[in-house]
């Protein structure tokens, strides 16, 4: 019997692939940026992750490059194709 339920995001690389896929679907507003907030409310309302998953998910787009944080943490931006990266 399992008392736990799965959560899908509980993989650093599950949440950022999430993560990647809500920021290829955002409109940057200037030279790429994407306001932090535009990828955290989705992630923690729509779909049901959490701050450590979002964080994780963050941390883990950032060291594979596929994203880029800026030192205000207030937006992020893609640095790689996000059709790469969702075709996996």
């Amino acid at each position: 019997m399992k008392h736990v339920e799965e959560r899908p995001y509980a993989e650093p690389e599950a949440a950022a692939r999430k993560l990647i896929e809500l920021a290829a679907s955002i409109p940057p507003v200037q030279d790429g940026r994407i306001h932090i907030e535009k990828l955290n409310a989705p992630f923690l309302y729509q779909f049901k992750g959490t701050g450590p998953e979002f964080g994780a998910g963050i941390k883990y787009a950032i060291e594979k490059g596929w994203l880029e944080l800026h030192e205000s943490g207030t937006y992020v931006r893609l640095l790689t194709s996000s059709d790469e990266l969702l075709a996996k």
